[in-house]
């Protein structure tokens, strides 16, 4: 997800900045949000919002099985499909080079090693352009904080490696502003990792749950059967009580 001009993203100048540079636009697969965010069968049932969805192939698998998923990103409407393409490529051999140059920051075992990683990242990406490309109004722009989607227009919203992922940049007003408007939107969010860029712990964790509590949001930190991050086994769980 990159950081659109004038975005509301702000600084948090109390963590070490990450050296992965811009906020990556990621394309992971269907297999790899379901192990993430622990979904089951009941769970593929219900509407889903990916936000932001980046160009993970998710929604695209989903929906040839029937799901009701909508995507929302930043960079959906910015770029023509071609652009777009040729963004996904170039993403997805970036967040490559890194987990090369850092392997010691990853567990190798969803992925047998990085050349794995990339192979399944670059199908997953061309996946997702030929989706957006043949179902473009299954991708909706938008950034958070603010979305376009009435109140509780979704029963599951699963957000991925943007929250705590990027911590050096995104402070603790927005995440707790963005967790509101994800609850907003969605019956229940599952956010994950809770780990930065450089298998950091977000050291905002426990003074965002209480932020969350005090505005009627319960949260639940819930372990789940898939670590690639080193430490990257949690996700948020929340829900407007």
């Amino acid at each position: 997800m990159h950081t659109p001009e004038g975005s509301p993203f702000r600084g948090d100048v109390e963590t070490p900045p990450n050296v992965i540079g811009e906020i990556l636009v990621s394309s992971r697969s269907f297999a790899e949000y379901c192990s993430m965010f622990d979904l089951t069968v009941d769970d593929l049932q219900r509407s889903i919002l990916d936000c932001p969805g980046g160009a993970a192939s998710f929604t695209a698998e989903a929906r040839t099985m029937g799901a009701d998923v909508t995507a929302c990103d930043p960079v959906y409407g910015q770029y023509t499909t071609d652009e777009l393409a040729a963004l996904t490529s170039n993403e997805t051999q970036r967040g490559n080079q890194y987990c090369r140059s850092h392997r010691e920051e990853y567990v190798w075992t969803f992925f047998a090693g990085p050349h794995e990683h990339a192979a399944v990242r670059m199908a997953a990406g061309r996946q997702f352009v030929s989706d957006y490309r043949s179902h473009p109004e299954r991708y909706v722009p938008g950034v958070l904080p603010h979305l376009p989607f009435p109140d509780r227009a979704f029963e599951l919203v699963l957000s991925s490696h943007l929250l705590f992922s990027y911590a050096d940049r995104l402070d603790l007003e927005f995440h707790r502003e963005t967790v509101r408007e994800l609850t907003r939107v969605g019956k229940e969010v599952r956010i994950f990792p809770l780990v930065a860029m450089g298998s950091i712990d977000y050291q905002h964790l426990e003074a965002l749950l209480r932020l969350l509590k005090s505005d009627g949001i319960a949260v639940q930190v819930r372990r789940v059967d898939y670590e690639f991050q080193r430490g990257g086994n949690r996700m948020l769980v929340c829900r407007s009580t």
